[in-house]
């Protein structure tokens, strides 16, 4: 099994086809035939099913497909940390955001990377804390804003920001323009993340420790899915302000903060803490970092509090 092989297999299972697949890799279709058929010989299974309308994964084949994309990213790293001469900053940097505050940081970031290092690339892939910290731990994202659940165990983390929460509606529908109560909020239905996400566990405590009922109206993996129902009028919701940034510009949502007790997140920046960074991965958080550092301290991260270095 090697490089060309793997690399053989990926391109297959990406297009679909050993045509497109050798059009992907530059090289002649029966190359990437022989390169599957080689790895089916040694492994001694089949690793696609072949049918009319393309060749499909087998799970044999799925299950080297994601080892393989693995092992290839790896060797892409170790070849962006050997530089051929010093000044230019290549690789890829996968980094991981949560999807309240992607909206935020992602268009700024990559314009800020593509600037200062031309040569290095991003894939930003948005989730909620849980997945993150999956794809951590499985290698698929460098680095990963998260959540402080106090229980942030073989990662290596950043204190950033406390973020405060508010109540979010129309903007003719909020109970009162200034800073509201736990206790103003009674009754009121909400739409929230399904748990265990982060947003729904601070929301649930405050409420408990309140001695009010959680009154539920819908709940959504999808923070554009909960901005849309609140936006049509449906129901409530408590976000922070990073999530509803371009909304707020719009007048298409309004928002309030929860100041008693007060309603708030702490935002880390993780890491995997027995991976060694490469250099642009480096690059890129130091990059997400000074970006998100200067958006509270000029004040666009609104109800955001800078505790980081």
């Amino acid at each position: 099994m090697d490089i060309k092989q793997l690399r053989a297999l990926l391109a297959v299972a990406e297009t679909g086809s050993t045509t497109k697949a050798a059009e992907r890799l530059h090289i002649v279709q029966p190359a990437v035939s022989r390169h599957i058929r080689l790895l089916e010989e040694e492994l001694g299974v089949e690793l696609f099913e072949r049918e009319r309308h393309g060749m499909l994964l087998t799970d044999a084949g799925k299950t080297l497909a994601e080892y393989g994309r693995r092992a290839l990213r790896e060797l892409d790293r170790a070849r962006a940390e050997i530089q051929p001469a010093a000044g230019l900053v290549s690789g890829t940097a996968d980094i991981g955001l949560l999807p309240s505050c992607g909206e935020l940081l992602a268009p700024e970031l990559v314009a800020t990377l593509r600037d200062r290092h031309p040569q290095l690339g991003v894939r930003l892939t948005v989730g909620y804390a849980g997945h993150l910290r999956q794809w951590l731990e499985s290698g698929d994202v460098d680095a990963a804003l998260m959540y402080d659940d106090k229980s942030v165990t073989g990662l290596q983390v950043q204190a950033l920001l406390d973020e405060q929460l508010y109540l979010v509606g129309r903007p003719s529908t909020l109970p009162q323009a200034g800073p509201l109560s736990i206790m103003d909020l009674e009754g009121l239905a909400l739409v929230l993340p399904n748990p265990p996400h982060g947003l729904r566990n601070v929301v649930e405590h405050a409420y408990a420790v309140s001695g009010i009922d959680l009154v539920i109206a819908a709940e959504t993996n999808s923070l554009s899915v909960q901005k849309s129902l609140v936006a049509k009028g449906f129901a409530h919701t408590i976000l922070p302000s990073s999530a509803i940034s371009d909304d707020l510009a719009r007048g298409t949502l309004a928002a309030t903060p929860i100041a008693s007790p007060a309603l708030s997140r702490r935002i880390l920046l993780a890491r995997l803490a027995t991976r060694t960074q490469s250099t642009a991965a480096s690059c890129a958080t130091a990059a997400l970092v000074s970006l998100m550092k200067r958006l509270v301290q000029d004040g666009i991260w609104r109800g955001a509090t800078w505790i980081g270095a």
